[in-house]
């Protein structure tokens, strides 16, 4: 077995569950908070429109990623499946078929974005105080969409294999280099949120090409070598039946959240859009535990599926909802002690703000009451991010992405409009649209795990796998 390969299928669940997620929630957590550094240094040193720049660009940045994220969940469920049920050479065929399409996909998908970015950046509403800021920063980031496809490509893959401690090496050294950078352009050069931008860009570069430079030297299973790069027409239908669902859910998730900010920065103007951009960037840290075990019950459930244990997968899905609950509680209660101090760090002093204090307070104030409300989310999502793993790693990606659909365009939308517009809320209706929009997504997934569809309607590729490892599930 490869160094990059572990079986998932036999000893405890909750320790296969904790090792394997503790890497991928330390991974997630360093990214998230080398996208934090971006705001937090960009707000110290440019104030609140500065926040506002990096916020709002930050949220279509957000979109891609979701995007990209959602195609490789694909990879990372077959590659999982097909390491169950020991079919080792339809991994490495596997491997290349994805990569080809996402270095395809990566060149598209940028001409697209930087052709339209304004568009984007003005459907949104961003502050005019904010436009010429945050087109640079959305600018430059869209510059660098292939070196984000690529990261996400060698981690899903790797993930698939049960492998979440290198990814979290590839992502440190990217973390390490961002934050530097930042300081360095933000600060010492005055670049501001374009020297943000530059920082992320050149951090998630250097990451990509240490983590190929080293797999090929450790003889990973894939060569990188351009004959490798070939398109198993049979391979890509399934890749994109899987991952497309799940491209599409992050997507439409992006979308709601988007049409939030629009909603914030037509109702609070600039104070509207700090609110937001703050809270999105606190959100990205408060749902943290939940995607760290949306993906490992993703991978866990694959690679248990594909060697025929059902009941092992359930009890994963069970053990992941516990572990992400009570962290996202201690998260949830952070949030709440401490809003105004939150909020604040992102903003600097009054001093260094070419706000007037009036308007700087109001910042701070208002801020820190819309954080609150949405704060709410992380409880909710602790279990509906499980179910939807569940759902993921058998590959039923289309239920969890018509679970999305409804929270995101049929609930949070409209909920958001009904009590921050129509009733005149304001801010805080805006927020608590999104917990309770998450509460109908909740309903949804228990009602689909009491009616056991979670165990039909699998694809070929499991089919084929518990025919092949029809061994009893008596691991614990």
């Amino acid at each position: 077995m490869s160094e990059f390969q572990r079986d998932l299928t036999e000893g405890s669940v909750m320790k296969q569950l904790l090792r394997f997620s503790l890497p991928f929630l330390l991974s997630n957590l360093l990214q998230a908070l080398y996208n934090l550094a971006d705001m937090l240094i960009v707000g110290n040193f440019c104030g609140p429109v500065g926040t506002s720049a990096v916020g709002i660009g930050g949220q279509v940045t957000i979109l891609l990623i979701n995007l990209i994220s959602g195609l490789a969940v694909g990879g990372t469920v077959m590659i999982a499946q097909f390491i169950g049920s020991k079919r080792q050479e339809e991994v490495v065929r596997t491997i290349g078929t994805m990569f080809s399409l996402y270095l395809i996909a990566g060149v598209v998908l940028t001409a697209v974005m930087l052709l339209s970015n304004h568009t984007i950046l003005v459907l949104m509403g961003t502050p005019p105080e904010s436009f010429a800021d945050a087109y640079a920063y959305l600018t430059i980031c869209m510059s660098g969409t292939l070196f984000i496809f690529g990261y996400n490509a060698v981690s899903a893959v790797l993930r698939g294999m049960g492998d979440s401690r290198h990814p979290l090496i590839f992502v440190a050294v990217a973390a390490v280099v961002n934050v530097a950078l930042d300081f360095a352009m933000v600060g010492g050069m005055g670049m501001g949120p374009a020297g943000a931008a530059w920082a992320t860009i050149i951090a998630q570069a250097v990451s990509f090409i240490l983590s190929v430079v080293f797999l090929r030297r450790r003889n990973f299973v894939f060569d990188f070598k351009p004959k490798s790069f070939r398109i198993d027409r049979r391979l890509a239908v399934q890749l994109l039946k899987i991952g497309l669902p799940s491209s599409l859910q992050g997507t439409l998730v992006c979308f709601s959240f988007m049409a939030l900010t629009r909603m914030g920065n037509d109702i609070g103007g600039l104070v509207g859009s700090n609110a937001l951009s703050i809270a999105g960037k606190v959100n990205s840290i408060g749902i943290l535990p939940s995607m760290a075990m949306q993906a490992s019950v993703s991978s866990m459930v694959g690679q248990n599926i594909g060697a025929g244990k059902p009941e092992r997968a359930k009890r994963t899905m069970l053990c992941a909802i516990g572990i992400a609950f009570a962290v996202s509680a201690l998260l949830f209660a952070g949030v709440n002690l401490f809003p105004r101090e939150i909020v604040g760090l992102f903003l600097g002093s009054p001093d260094s703000s070419a706000l007037d204090p009036e308007l700087f307070q109001r910042c701070i104030v208002e801020g820190a009451e819309y954080l609150q409300w949405i704060s709410m989310d992380y409880l909710v999502a602790s279990v509906v991010f499980c179910i939807n793993g569940l759902a993921i790693g058998v590959g039923q990606t289309t239920f969890s992405l018509f679970n999305s659909f409804v929270s995101s365009l049929l609930l949070r939308v409209p909920l958001a409009w009904l009590l921050g517009v129509a009733l005149n809320g304001g801010l805080p209706g805006v927020g608590v649209a999104a917990p309770l929009a998450e509460a109908g997504a909740l309903v949804i997934g228990i009602v689909y795990l009491c009616t056991g569809r979670w165990k039909k309607n699998r694809l070929g590729i499991l089919a084929e796998a518990a025919a092949a490892s029809p061994s009893p599930d008596t691991a614990g």
